[in-house]
């Protein structure tokens, strides 16, 4: 007996979209982050600060963290840090986002856990090829 299935039901099945979860205090760098990111095909989930975003990384799976470094309740060194610390979401890959241009400041994201350092504000494209580099997904 053969099993129905809808329209696209294996297309869905076989196509497993990359999670992102981007960390950021401002509600608009947040609106842009999703906007780019989804426009490139990935899969986008949000926290406001540090602490919401751990907890998120706890209890759910992501390929990549976008996190700013100043915000209330956890900054992102000590949301990273806290990361790196746990076995179980240890190797989850990071890019740290911050108007902090100097070097002293991505030396301090890279002892924090990052792998990637950008600069606000972010071009679409530079966000775009360092998620894909992050996650190993192909451009189109």
């Amino acid at each position: 007996m053969s099993e129905t299935k809808t329209p696209g039901q294996d297309a869905e099945a076989n196509e497993k979209r990359t999670r992102i979860l981007v960390v950021d205090d401002s509600i608009t760098m947040r609106l842009f982050y999703r906007s780019v990111l989804e426009a490139a095909g990935f899969e986008i989930e949000e926290a406001a600060n540090g602490l919401e975003g751990y907890e998120r990384i706890l209890i759910q799976n992501f390929d990549l963290v976008i996190v700013d470094i100043n915000m209330p309740k956890m900054d992102g060194y000590t949301m990273i840090r806290a990361v790196r610390g746990d076995p179980a979401v240890r190797r989850l890959p990071a890019v740290f986002v911050s108007t902090e241009a100097g070097e002293k400041d991505a030396i301090l994201a890279y002892e924090a856990g990052a792998n990637f350092y950008l600069v606000k504000p972010v071009v679409p494209v530079d966000l775009t090829e360092v998620a894909r580099l992050m996650t190993g997904v192909v451009g189109p």
